[in-house]
């Protein structure tokens, strides 16, 4: 049994939305993982009347293509998607028979205006909880234009391709056989990677706001919330809505939520922001803040958006240990998340620099599937909670080395060893490893606000308890300023302090 009874008690319902006949088109042979996808294919068929299952042969075994009766729509997957990607193939499965994509009317018309022909590939993990917002979004795109095909690869079904694509980070998606992106990414930043132009003088041309958030992170989600329930005018820009909360598989710590996933929640939140009249300004970066008459604020695309204010949520990223090798090797044996990319060195001899909390987390992760996991601290001592170090001192598959810098990760095209040293004894230690997960912490995303707001040494916005900056008009909450702490309900509660701040600033000087 391929699904279990609470599975397909939970995909019932969802069949019933099914418009019209699809049939899953399967490409089978005579191994163990073709005979799950049979089993999978024949068990949704079982579920629904306008679902059935027919021979082919495709360009992977096993796979299978989604069509309609009538139709290709260009979509496959190869292996079994299960795990997150269990959502990609329900959604694909309406799609294509019809289901409208809940996408804007201005993007369904970019997508179908390509007039080129687009095979993408994605490789994924099944427990990557950031795939599926790249499969998802690469099969809208195949539905909504027949020039666009995709297919999905789980990588644990597909070794032998995924080792001589050299993919060692996921998602990873090639496009007409050629590497084209990594990391998670939203529809409308795989269109601008494309090439599809930004309406610049309809950007320009909007009207002023009250409040501009910047960021789509718990901080700007809260704030942007917060001010269009004040009835005025507010804008949300962000490159995408989720920020490094997306990262984050597992959260116990939000209360009223005993358990939830980052993916999740901040779906979740997406759609309560796109509850109020916010409008939404997505794919576009700040590139430049400068208060003339009004403050305005220059995107990366040329765009000048205007507000009487404006709240800075632009959070922060995996701070980089900056050391030869470290940016020749992003995603070639370079990762950031044990979640996703862990099972694609399993078997593998891994280094994870950091002892902090994250550190040691994902090396405990790591001991799981890897053959060998070395641990390596700056200072003299982990950071991590005792517990969690009990737990990694415990595995019988890790070395921890504190007091060690790292001095070089190398290779010839991919990962292949790491050297440190002793920072007592200065002495080089140089160790065979496949790949390494840099987990040291944050940095603020503000380099691009030098000179415009007060900031502390490492970068971060300083506020005051209202969430304004230093520039007039000017607030800022989350990851990016100067809070004391870093977590996902203190984020939400500064950008709705922001908000505030900023709707009581517009009624004394409006």
């Amino acid at each position: 049994m391929a699904l279990d009874h609470e599975i397909k008690s939970q995909l019932i319902p969802y069949l019933d939305y099914i418009e019209q006949n699809v049939v899953l088109k399967v490409s089978a042979g005579s191994d163990d993982l073709s005979a799950k996808v049979l089993e999978f294919v024949r068990e949704i068929a079982e579920l629904s009347d306008k679902v059935s299952v027919e021979a082919a042969t495709l360009e992977r075994t096993p796979s299978f293509a989604v069509d309609r009766a009538d139709s290709v729509s260009g979509i496959a997957f190869a292996g079994l998607p299960l795990g997150h990607e269990f959502t990609s193939f329900v959604m694909a499965l309406l799609q294509v028979s019809g289901r409208r994509p809940k996408i804007e009317d201005e993007l369904i018309e970019q997508i179908k205006a390509l007039d080129i022909r687009l095979d993408f590939t994605s490789y994924i993990s099944l427990s990557c909880h950031n795939c599926p917002e790249v499969v998802q979004a690469l099969n809208i795109m195949s539905v909504l234009n027949p020039n666009i095909s995709h297919t999905m690869v789980e990588g644990s079904g597909f070794k032998a391709e995924v080792e001589a694509k050299q993919v060692m980070s996921v998602p990873a998606v090639h496009l007409n056989g050629e590497e084209f992106g990594g990391g998670r990414m939203t529809i409308e930043q795989i269109m601008a990677k494309l090439g599809a132009s930004v309406d610049v003088s309809a950007l320009g041309n909007k009207e002023p706001y009250d409040v501009l958030v910047v960021g789509g992170g718990p901080a700007g989600a809260a704030a942007a919330i917060y001010a269009a329930r004040k009835g005025i005018r507010t804008g949300l820009l962000a490159e995408s809505i989720g920020g490094q909360v997306l990262e984050t598989l597992g959260i116990e710590n939000i209360i009223g939520q005993k358990y939830t996933e980052g993916p999740k929640f901040m779906a979740e939140v997406e759609a309560h922001v796109r509850a109020y009249p916010v409008d939404i300004i997505p794919a576009q970066r700040a590139s430049k803040l400068e208060r003339k008459e009004i403050l305005e604020l220059t995107l990366n695309s040329g765009a000048v958006l205007k507000s009487k204010t404006i709240v800075l949520a632009t959070g922060a990223r995996w701070r980089s240990i900056g050391v030869p090798g470290e940016l020749a090797f992003k995603n070639k044996g370079i990762a950031y998340c044990p979640h996703c990319d862990g099972p694609l060195f399993a078997g593998k001899d891994v280094a994870v620099i950091g002892g902090g909390n994250s550190g040691v987390e994902a090396a405990i992760d790591l001991a799981g599937t890897s053959k060998h996991v070395t641990v390596i601290e700056f200072l003299p001592e982990l950071k991590a909670d005792s517990v969690l170090q009990n737990r990694l001192y415990s595995l019988p598959n890790v070395t921890v080395i504190t007091n060690a810098q790292t001095k070089e990760i190398a290779g010839s095209g991919k990962v292949e060893r790491i050297t440190y040293a002793d920072r007592d004894s200065g002495q080089d230690t140089t160790i065979d490893i496949a790949g390494v997960f840099i987990l040291i912490g944050l940095m603020p995303n503000t380099e691009w606000l030098d000179g415009v707001v007060d900031r502390t040494r490492i970068g971060e916005i300083i506020v005051d308890k209202h969430g304004a900056a230093s520039l007039p008009g000017v607030f800022a909450a989350g990851d990016c300023t100067d809070s004391a702490y870093k977590q996902i309900i203190i984020s939400m509660g500064s950008g709705a302090t922001a908000a505030l701040g900023a709707f009581d600033y517009l009624i004394r000087n409006d």
